[in-house]
């Protein structure tokens, strides 16, 4: 990962701390929690106890997920010492020693890590981590070795991102809700033969100041097919997809149609579709056919 800033010393973007920005605008440890503990009750009638966060980076997860309930416990795997000092210093020892007493993190590899006294009721590679292990091999190699790290009954988590959007050089900036900064998302290549994509990501501020490539990442992006046969290959039981539900949004009065645009025949009405105006709703559903193929970020639970 890089950063650069373009900027002046004194600058915000100057003292500005990019792991900090990066959990202020990219993770949702709350909604995450969750989901994972939601979809463990449903499909396990109990609740899940330990967690592992695999490419944890900062441990935020893995934090989180203590702080959330007493009795959780959770690993964190990744190979940045400096992330990982990072995270040890402002979120697992920030969070106080009980927490931090149920938190073990280690910097190993995701394809060899296991510890026979610490098998996860549950295991996550969130934020599209397992991208970077391109060959399918190396994919499968680390579903097996995920599968091995399982309590009886676990379940492997994955996010996924696709969608035509996907597959193209854009840049989405947005504002980070009760934040003083913006985010920006750049897909600089992609190479549709290989599924290979460069993408950055950077943080802009009040003041026109910015840092580009705060984090740089090299993918291979696969579809959801990929993802399903290669966790099958890899042994486990059952895999699900699940999908964001939507659900129609109240337009607010300046978007209300002017009542000279509304057809003025049945016919015209017939021949327009109506526009409706749909907003995220937080809720995942079990899913094997959907609608919308322009953008969309979906979560894969495989069974042990």
């Amino acid at each position: 990962m890089t950063q650069s800033n373009t900027s002046s010393v004194g600058s915000i973007a100057d003292q500005m701390d990019r792991h900090i920005l990066y959990q202020k605008s990219v993770q949702d440890p709350e909604t995450e929690i969750e989901f994972l503990v939601e979809k463990y009750k449903e499909l396990r009638g109990k609740e899940p106890v330990v967690l592992r966060e695999d490419f944890c980076g900062t441990a935020f997860l893995a934090t989180e997920w203590c702080k959330s309930n007493p009795k959780f416990k959770a690993i964190g795997i990744d190979l940045c010492d400096d992330t990982l000092n990072w995270g040890q210093k402002n979120n697992i020892s920030a969070a106080g020693q009980e927490v931090a007493s149920r938190v073990n993190i280690y910097k190993e590899n995701v394809l060899d890590f296991y510890k026979e006294d610490e098998l996860a009721d549950i295991i996550c590679a969130f934020n599209f981590s397992y991208n970077i292990l391109k060959p399918r091999t190396t994919l499968i190699d680390y579903f097996k070795n995920a599968r091995r790290g399982l309590a009886d009954n676990g379940l492997l988590v994955l996010d996924v991102f696709g969608g035509t959007e996907a597959y193209d050089t854009v840049e989405e900036e947005r504002e980070v809700d009760e934040e003083d900064f913006n985010y920006i998302w750049q897909q600089a290549k992609f190479n549709p033969i290989t599924h290979e994509m460069q993408c950055y990501i950077h943080f802009e501020f009040e003041d026109g100041s910015r840092i580009d490539k705060a984090f740089s990442y090299e993918w291979r992006l696969r579809t959801i097919p990929e993802i399903i046969e290669s966790l099958e290959e890899a042994g486990f039981s059952k895999v699900r997809c699940y999908w964001e539900e939507f659900a129609e949004a109240e337009e607010d009065a300046d978007e209300v149609e002017d009542a000279d645009t509304v057809a003025t025949s049945d016919d015209e009405e017939d021949d327009e579709e109506e526009d409706v105006y749909l907003e995220e709703t937080g809720e995942y559903y079990e899913a094997k056919e959907v609608d919308n193929q322009e953008s969309w970020i979906s979560y894969i639970v495989a069974e042990k």
